[in-house]
């Protein structure tokens, strides 16, 4: 069976007539027994590509909740080489592609080299690294490339257009586009400048275009004049995770979603 590239997962998803949905998921958040039983209820729900949290004890770019959730993963024991046993012996039995969502130094501290191949034998696809900004990320991006890794851009309201050019032009799998400036969470709605900023990311990057920091439910990206290719949500699912709830349910919504 062909195995899909991030990039051919979005637009398979769009061609359906729905944006593609990107779940993240805190490795061993709320407990680490339940992080394979949650990961296959996401692939079960309908996502296209779950981005796997690396819990970091700084995690400069995130919130609250997605710092509350990898300060407890850290002190059950979750590492990164446990993440990658984990993913290797779910990966074969996921419809989803599986992404890679964390900080340089635990990284730089497994190895790079060591990283991009484990990470390619546990089934992952591609890389995302919050804190390694465009001329920094040179070393890593070619050592993923090499191991058939996609380094994920990373732009926001403040990436000018000639940043931007230059992320487009290195840039593989899909665009993440930071909804707000700031941390991660959830908010009751997306900011002006967001649409502003989905539109100059699609015209530049011949890339989907997904978009995060803030989701909580598919009603926020009614409206909108130039809706994402995909919607990436994480404060919210690890808050109704923490909660109580289901996999199933939170997901239900996104299910019924249509472009806009």
């Amino acid at each position: 069976m062909k195995i899909l590239s991030l990039q051919q997962r979005i637009e398979a998803a769009n061609a359906e007539g729905r944006m593609a949905r990107i779940p993240f998921l805190t490795a061993g958040f709320p407990a680490p027994a339940s992080f394979p039983s949650l990961l296959r209820e996401l692939d079960e729900n309908g996502a296209d590509i779950i981005e796997v949290g690396v819990p970091f004890s700084d995690p400069v770019a995130d919130g609250p909740v997605v710092e509350d959730a990898s300060r407890r993963a850290l002190e059950a024991g979750v590492t990164l080489p446990w993440i990658l046993e984990n993913l290797g012996a779910l990966s074969p039995r996921l419809k989803a592609g599986l992404v890679l969502m964390g900080y340089y130094n635990p990284f730089l501290q497994h190895g790079l080299e060591k990283l991009a191949k484990e990470a390619a034998g546990a089934g992952v696809q591609g890389v995302i690294v919050p804190d390694l900004p465009l001329g920094e990320d040179a070393l890593l991006r070619d050592i993923l490339t090499d191991a058939g890794l996609d380094l994920i851009a990373l732009v926001g309201p403040n990436t000018g257009e000639e940043r931007m050019q230059a992320y487009a032009e290195k840039a593989r799998g899909y665009v993440y586009v930071v909804s707000v400036m700031g941390t991660t969470g959830a908010r009751e709605g997306l900011p002006p400048e967001a649409e502003t900023t989905i539109a100059r990311a699609q015209r530049l990057f011949s890339l989907p275009v997904a978009l995060g920091f803030g989701l909580r439910e598919p009603g926020q990206l009614l409206g909108l004049k130039n809706p994402p290719q995909a919607a990436v949500f994480g404060s919210a699912l690890l808050r109704h995770l923490d909660q109580g709830g289901t996999v199933r349910d939170f997901m239900t919504p996104w299910l019924k979603a249509a472009l806009p």
